[in-house]
C-alpha cells in the first residue's frame, strides 16, 4: 500500500485520507479520486483521463453526466423535489404510465434503491403467496441461488453465501432455500419438495460472482417450471437490465416474461437513485395502503430522470450498440487470452463480460492488474479475488473499444 499511496499526488492522497478518517470502511476502493465524467471517460482530481470499465457498475448505461437526463433532474428539480406520497405530483402518474408500457407490465411500485426493490419483491411474493396462492401464513419459501448478490440488508444476506457479508450479522431471516445456480435439475427437485414454495429469485447473469453466464436455456426452462408449479419467477435484472447485455433486458435472450421483475441502477442513468418493481395487477393488487412504502418512493425528481434515462436508451438504440460491440469486445479478450497464460477465461453477454485470472481467489494478482490499467488509463475492478468485470458505458464506440483493448493487453503483458 505505501508504494501505492507514493504514485498518488498530495491532493488525491489527502481526499483518500479524509475518507479513512471520517468514513466506515466498508468499502476498498481503487486508489484514484475522480472529480468529472463525461460519456465513457471520467477524470481524476489532477486532470489525467480515463476509461470507466465498471459504469458503477452498471448504473451509468448511458454514460456519464448524459446531458438529457441531469437536463431532466435539473428543470424538475427546480420546480418540485418531493411530496412524499401523502400527496399526488404531476410526474409520478406520467413515470408509471410510461415505465409499465416500456417494459410490459401493468403496475409498478417505485422504490429507491436496487436492495430496496428486491425486499419490496419478496414482500410482494410472499404476499402474493398468502392471499393468492394460498400458503398457510409465515410458511412460504423462496427459492434462491448460491452465489447471488441481491444486496446488503438483513434478510438478502441471510440467503447469501459470502461470508464475508454474512459474518456477525446474525441472526438471519428464515424462508429461502438455496440451490446451485444453471442446475434446473436442482430447481425441479426444490419445488417438487414443498408446497409452500412461493417464488424463485433469480439473477440472469450472476454479476457479482464473477459474471457467470447460465447455459442457453436454463432461464427459459426455469420460467417453465414455475409456471407448472404456480410459482412467480422473480428477475432481479438491477444490474442485467435496461441494455447492459445487449438486449432490453437479459432475459429477453431466451423471450422470458418475469412475473416479477426489478429495476435499479441504469433506471436513473446513475444521476439518481431510482429503482421499481413491475408485476401485472393479479400480483401487484394484493398491497394496499399502508403495508409498504418509502418516503422518497417516485418522488417528482425520480420520475422526471427515469423517464429521460429510458428515453435514451430506446432513441441512441444503446441495447444494440452493447449487442454489437460486446462480440467485438470477448473476441479482443479471447485473442489476448490465447497469447497470454494469465487470462484463462473471457465470459460475458452484451457489454457485461469478465476476464479471469489464472490465480486463486485470495491473491493479490487481479488487484495489482487493475492498478496497471488504471496507469495506463483505463479503470476497471476485481470481484471475487480472481476475476476483473469489464463494464463499459453502453455509448462506446468501436474505435474506443479497440483503444482499450490495446490498454488492457499491455497491462496483461507487465505480468507475464
Amino acid at each position: 500500500m505505501e508504494q501505492i499511496q507514493q504514485m498518488l499526488s498530495s491532493k488525491s492522497e489527502a481526499l483518500i485520507n479524509k475518507e479513512n478518517n471520517y468514513g466506515a470502511h466498508n468499502y476498498h476502493p481503487l486508489p484514484v479520486v475522480l472529480e468529472k465524467g463525461e460519456g465513457v471517460f471520467v477524470w481524476d482530481v489532477d486532470g489525467k483521463k480515463y476509461y470507466d470499465f465498471l459504469s458503477a457498475y452498471s448504473a451509468v448505461n448511458q454514460g456519464h453526466c448524459h446531458p438529457e437526463i441531469v437536463g431532466a433532474m435539473v428543470q424538475q428539480a427546480q420546480k418540485l423535489t418531493l411530496t412524499s406520497r401523502a400527496f399526488y405530483n404531476d410526474q409520478l402518474g406520467v413515470y408509471e404510465e410510461y415505465v409499465t408500457n416500456y417494459f410490459g407490465f401493468d403496475k409498478v411500485l417505485p422504490m429507491n434503491t436496487g436492495a430496496e426493490a428486491v425486499e419490496t419483491a419478496l414482500k410482494l411474493c410472499r404476499k402474493w403467496a398468502y392471499e393468492v396462492k394460498g400458503i398457510a401464513e409465515n410458511q412460504a419459501q423462496i427459492i434462491v441461488c448460491e452465489n447471488n448478490f441481491h444486496g446488503r440488508t438483513t434478510t438478502i444476506i441471510s440467503f447469501s453465501n459470502d461470508e464475508t457479508a454474512r459474518k456477525s450479522f446474525g441472526p438471519f431471516t428464515d424462508g429461502f432455500i438455496k440451490i446451485e445456480y444453471d442446475n434446473i435439475e436442482a430447481l425441479e427437485k426444490a419445488l417438487e419438495s414443498s408446497k409452500n414454495i412461493a417464488g424463485f429469485l433469480v439473477e440472469p447473469i450472476q454479476g457479482e460472482a464473477g459474471v457467470y453466464v447460465p447455459s442457453e436455456g436454463y432461464l427459459a426452462k426455469a420460467k417453465a417450471l414455475c409456471e407448472k408449479h404456480n410459482v412467480l419467477f422473480i428477475a432481479d435484472e438491477v444490474q442485467t437490465g435496461i441494455a447492459r447485455t445487449g438486449k432490453l433486458l437479459a432475459v429477453h435472450h431466451e423471450n422470458v416474461q418475469p412475473d416479477i421483475l426489478i429495476l435499479g441502477k441504469a433506471l436513473s442513468g446513475g444521476v439518481y437513485p431510482v429503482s421499481a418493481v413491475l408485476a401485472n395487477n393479479s400480483i401487484m393488487d394484493v398491497i394496499k395502503p399502508g403495508q409498504h412504502g418509502s418516503t422518497f418512493g417516485g418522488n417528482p425528481v425520480a420520475a422526471a430522470v427515469a423517464v429521460a434515462a429510458l428515453e435514451v436508451i430506446k432513441n441512441e438504440k444503446l441495447a444494440e450498440n452493447a449487442e454489437r460491440l460486446g462480440v467485438l469486445l470477448r473476441k479482443g479478450l479471447s485473442d489476448i487470452a490465447a497469447k497470454n497464460p494469465l487470462v484463462t477465461i473471457v465470459r460475458g453477454k452484451g457489454l457485461l463480460n469478465a476476464i479471469v485470472i489464472d490465480c486463486d481467489e485470495e491473491s493479490e494478482l487481479a488487484w495489482e492488474i487493475c492498478l496497471k490499467f488504471r496507469d495506463y488509463g483505463l479503470l476497471a475492478k476485481p470481484t471475487h479475488g480472481n476475476k476483473i468485470r469489464l463494464a463499459p458505458p453502453l455509448v462506446i464506440t468501436e474505435e474506443q473499444i479497440q483503444d482499450c483493448l490495446s490498454i488492457i493487453e499491455k497491462a496483461l503483458n507487465d505480468f507475464k
